[in-house]
């Protein structure tokens, strides 16, 4: 069984922060926050990174609790077709900055900044008026690893029926 860090993971994202705005090359760490998930997801994990490492999670869990005024979060918000609107919304949003970015280091990295800052900062609101981690019900990472685990879970079955 995987131990989980959710205590104290969030210090990552303030490291994260803390560096960019000492030099925003370091940046470019914000590839491991996408990546990670991702690759535990192939892995087989599915949305473990979601309940056990998750270092957003972390910071909305243990700073928002106190601050939240933990409504409910609406229906609407927690369905498919707003999980993929920001699914798709948010690589678009990525890959044209990556491809503005034009391969230099310097602005792919502000660009992996920009969209950690904002999706931070919705996440804090949504954090506040809703429960502290209602981003995690939108999270775009999180849905895509838990798609990743829908589409392996239907080709074991295929594989089993065949």
């Amino acid at each position: 069984m995987k131990k989980s860090i959710m205590k104290w993971s969030w210090i990552f994202m303030v490291l994260f922060f803390t560096l960019s705005i000492v030099d925003i090359r370091f940046g470019i760490l914000g590839l491991l926050c996408m990546g990670t998930p991702i690759y535990l997801a192939v892995r087989g994990g599915g949305r473990v990174h979601c309940a056990k490492y998750c270092p957003r999670g972390s910071m909305f869990g243990v700073f928002l609790d106190k601050v939240s005024f933990k409504n409910n979060l609406p229906k609407f918000l927690k369905t498919k077709t707003v999980k993929n609107i920001m699914l798709v919304w948010m690589m678009g949003m990525f890959s044209i900055s990556l491809v503005m970015a034009g391969g230099d280091f310097t602005k792919t990295a502000f660009a992996i900044v920009r969209m950690m800052t904002v999706s931070t900062l919705v996440g804090i609101l949504m954090g506040v008026i809703f429960q502290p981690r209602s981003w995690c019900t939108v999270c775009p990472m999180g849905y895509a690893t838990g798609l990743i685990k829908d589409g392996q879970d239907k080709a074991k079955k295929a594989k089993q029926a065949a």
